[in-house]
């Protein structure tokens, strides 16, 4: 069984800082792309940055380029995003996603295309 675990979020001022951890079990491969989606009330889920298998490509939204950071740490199957200078709007649920290695990384803010997910963290930003 396929479980995506989420850890960290929570609640800071505008201009701080969190971490969102996501662990995977159960994908025998161990070859999975990963990436992060958030949703915040009344807008559609967007994705919010990608890390592909390897570490190699990663690809962040143009609302928190240069602000997050998207990670893997192999030895213990975990991948990570710092996120820097939080402002307001970046207040939302976030969730973790993982897909097995074969898509296009050009796909990747499509949710259809990851097939297991994290139950979601709530990350909220004060002002």
């Amino acid at each position: 069984q396929v479980q995506v675990t989420e850890s960290g979020g929570g609640s800071v001022q505008a201009g701080g800082s969190l971490l969102l951890s996501c662990a995977v079990s159960g994908l025998t491969s161990g070859s999975y792309d990963m990436a992060v989606f958030r949703q915040s009330p009344g807008k559609e889920r967007e994705g919010v940055s990608y890390l592909e298998w390897g570490g190699g490509r990663k690809v962040y939204a143009d609302s928190v380029q240069g602000r997050f950071t998207f990670s893997r740490d192999f030895i213990k199957n975990t991948v990570s995003l710092r996120m820097n200078s939080l402002k307001p709007e970046d207040t939302a649920m976030y969730f973790c996603a993982a897909r097995a290695r074969g898509e296009s990384w050009s796909s990747w803010p499509s949710e259809a295309t990851y097939a297991y997910w994290g139950q979601g963290t709530q990350v909220t930003v004060s002002p």
